[in-house]
């Protein structure tokens, strides 16, 4: 008796922290990339820094010269003095050209869209640093699930061979009813956390199904024994200040920060004055019959010049503008001082999870060698009347409960690292590689 339940512990043990690699299992970068190809969250992200792109050359064009072409036809009666009228018909058509000579607003612009292009390049790491950690977060969840239900069965396993002896030691007369009500009590329990577990897994895997755009795919389970990766360097100031360099969310508010200052250079540079070469040629012929004779020749123009255009008086709207532009600085400035403030605030709680993490990973590893021993302990002393079967049924679920909390535990860890480098603005696709030199082969 006591050798078959250390082996149903065996068999728990393995299938609660991690079962072979199915044929068809896929690592944690194949379902990334299929994400990455699917998520409609960073698609969505991707076309808009595209679109910054176009935004940028759409302001290149203010510094180059432009033409226009308008052309028209008109068609008359004309009747004067009482005379027999006639058609009064024209064709005219113009091309105008014009190239900006001084012009500070252009300049500014010009400027903002760049640093809009950096903004829209920082929203889009934020975005694949984002998918990164909740690929990673749904693919460990389908893990963690499985390990529940696999946890749940072998104990509810147990539970039912602690049943059946209870059973046989009761009709012997070794026993009371009390042993198999207790053992059938955690049974039917067992049942019903199975139950959950099992809706739980099949809500996992809609998740994580969902999000790479495949059905039923099945993540390659982590590789035991488990060697978690340490966190490095082992100071979260060192963090922080990595993060202040080039996380995504300060490098969008510094961006966001110099269009506002360039925002002021340009309602400045509504007082002051332009200066424009321009150009144009134009014909014209009349097609008429009135005055009578002959249709008129055609009437060609042409000219070139400088415009000089300098705004005297706006009705305040001017100076208004100006002050709302030093306004909306000064909240970019706050908003940058804000991002600044929570990113810290965020790697540093990042940084002291990992640890704490880590070091309940080491605590539950060694709470799970005592409980094996405490089953051990217990069931012998149950067989020689010392213990009895309740004592055996919490020993057991003490057991299997550790172990589902140690694969939790290992998995939160490896997200946890994720995630604290996303909190730092260090995270990439090489750490996925990272993870995934963790799974099953």
């Amino acid at each position: 008796m006591r050798s078959k339940r250390l082996t149903l512990l065996a068999t728990a043990a393995v299938l609660a922290l991690g079962a072979a690699p199915a044929a068809f299992a896929q690592d944690l970068r194949a379902l990334y990339e299929a994400a990455r190809a699917y998520d409609a969250t960073f698609l969505a992200a991707h076309a808009q820094a595209r679109s910054a792109e176009f935004r940028a050359a759409q302001a290149d064009a203010l510094t180059r010269p432009s033409a226009a072409l308008s052309a028209g036809a008109n068609a008359g009666y004309v009747n004067a003095d009482g005379r027999p009228g006639g058609d009064s018909n024209t064709l005219n058509a113009t091309l105008q050209g014009r190239y900006p000579l001084f012009n500070r607003s252009n300049a500014a612009s010009i400027a903002q869209a760049q640093q809009a292009l950096r903004l829209s390049a920082a929203e889009l790491a934020a975005a694949e640093q984002d998918l990164i950690v909740r690929v990673a977060q749904a693919y460990f969840d389908v893990l963690a699930a499985q390990d529940t239900l696999a946890t749940v069965r072998a104990a509810k396993a147990a539970t039912a061979e602690q049943l059946a002896s209870a059973k046989r030691a009761f009709e012997v007369g070794t026993a009371t009813i009390t042993d198999t009500r207790e053992a059938q009590s955690r049974f039917d329990l067992d049942v019903a956390r199975e139950i959950a577990a099992d809706n739980d897994l099949r809500a996992k895997r809609i998740a994580l199904d969902q999000l790479v755009g495949r059905s039923n795919v099945e993540p390659k389970p982590l590789a035991l024994p488990a060697t978690l990766p340490p966190v490095l360097p082992a100071d979260p100031e060192a963090w922080v200040g990595t993060a202040d360099a080039q996380h995504p969310t300060i490098q969008r508010a510094q961006a966001a920060l110099e269009i506002a200052r360039l925002e002021i250079d340009r309602a400045k540079a509504a007082e002051g004055p332009t200066l424009d070469a321009v150009a144009s040629v134009g014909a014209a012929k009349y097609m008429g019959r009135y005055p009578q004779g002959t249709p008129g020749s055609p009437t060609t123009t042409a000219s070139i010049g400088l415009q000089f255009n300098l705004p005297l008086y706006t009705g305040g709207a001017t100076g208004n503008r100006i002050s709302e532009t030093l306004a909306l600085e000064e909240k970019a400035r706050n908003d940058l001082d804000a991002a600044r403030r929570g990113v810290a605030q965020g790697t540093r709680v990042s940084y002291f999870g990992v640890q704490s993490g880590t070091a309940q990973v080491k605590a539950l590893e060694a709470a799970e060698s005592s409980a094996k021993l405490a089953l051990e302990a217990t069931q012998l002393g149950y067989k020689v009347g010392v213990r009895v079967n309740l004592d055996v049924l919490n020993a057991q679920s003490q057991l299997f409960q550790t172990q589902s909390s140690l694969a939790s535990a290992r998995y939160n860890v490896l997200v946890g690292n994720l995630r604290l480098r996303q909190a730092a603005g260090q995270l990439s696709v090489g750490d996925i590689d990272a993870v995934n030199a963790l799974l099953a082969k």
